[in-house]
């Protein structure tokens, strides 16, 4: 029998004290080798505090964290290595230009593929020659990403990397993380953003206030999938509590909001149909809405969440 395939991130009973603030509370999170990680929570929740963790820039205070089977913060020239890093907001040195910038940053990891780097600057539609002073947050992003990509890693440290893309940029940006994941390349990518995480991602962890309340993928998540209705002119909206599928039905006035499962979506559309109905929407639920229904109620300890 082979041996078990270590997990190329592990955190275990992870804290992180900022004074009097804990950002991490025992938080558990392991990712495996090849797989594509989204890593999800609202703002605030020790997203960006876990990859600075995971980076070695920052030391726990208690638990442990590892990368490649390593200590981050004992061990970080090794770890670094063989990772490809991209943050939500990157600064860039002014005077230089984006080009010298992506020749710096891949250095660091001994060098961009030079093919790879021409291909991603003729696809992300970016100029190398100017400045860095005049750049957009998009361009900023875009000199980070090219960076990344421009040379093959086994990890991919992402947190929010496509902020500030436009659609066309973003739709490159996720092109990419299905090459890199073609070629066995790992990735943890934190997001905010449903679409993008259910496009990309094999498992979820969805951490709230330091600790990790659900892991496992979008199938097992099924509150992840569900779609957002808000229909206006429903006779009687009491009665959608008795259709099946149906969740968090809230009523404004003559509108009311609700989500469904996506297995029951011809017996929800079936059964809003009538004549006095004057508007219907119907989206993905965001994230937030996600966090303010399915996990109002974890930190007072009154669901199946780790906390």
């Amino acid at each position: 029998m082979s041996a078990e395939v270590q997990p190329i991130i592990e955190t275990l009973g992870l804290v992180k004290n900022f004074g009097r603030t804990r950002a991490l509370d025992g938080l558990n999170l392991s990712v495996a080798v090849g797989e594509v990680h989204g890593f999800l929570g609202p703002n605030g929740a020790g997203k960006s505090t876990t990859l600075r963790v995971l980076l070695g820039l920052i030391r726990a205070t208690s638990g442990t964290a590892r990368v490649f089977g390593l200590d981050p913060w004992a061990d970080p020239v090794r770890t670094h290595r063989d990772i490809a890093y991209v943050s939500g907001d990157v600064s860039l040195w002014p005077n230089l230009s984006g080009g010298e910038i992506i020749d710096l940053i891949t250095g660091l990891r001994g060098g961009a593929d030079e093919n790879l780097r021409r291909d991603l600057i003729q696809e992300f539609e970016f100029d190398p020659r100017s400045k860095a002073r005049t750049y957009s947050k998009g361009n900023r992003q875009k000199v980070a990403l090219i960076a990344a990509f421009a040379r093959p890693a086994r990890l991919y440290l992402l947190d929010e990397p496509s902020a500030g893309l436009d659609p066309v940029m973003d739709a490159v940006f996720r092109r990419q993380i299905r090459r890199v994941s073609r070629d066995g390349a790992t990735v943890l990518l934190s997001s905010h953003i449903l679409s993008e995480v259910e496009q990309l991602c094999d498992r979820v962890t969805i951490i709230r206030s330091g600790t990790a309340v659900e892991t496992g993928t979008l199938a097992d998540l099924r509150h992840l999938n569900r779609t957002h209705f808000r229909v206006t002119g429903l006779a009687d909206p009491s009665r959608l509590a008795g259709l099946p599928g149906t969740h968090g039905i809230s009523i404004d006035g003559a509108a009311v909001d609700f989500d469904a499962d996506a297995t029951d979506l011809g017996a929800v559309l079936a059964g809003i149909s009538e004549p006095g109905i004057s508007a219907l929407t119907v989206a993905p639920p965001s994230l937030e809405s996600l966090f303010l229904r399915h996990y109002s109620d974890i930190d007072s300890g009154n669901s199946g969440g780790v906390k």
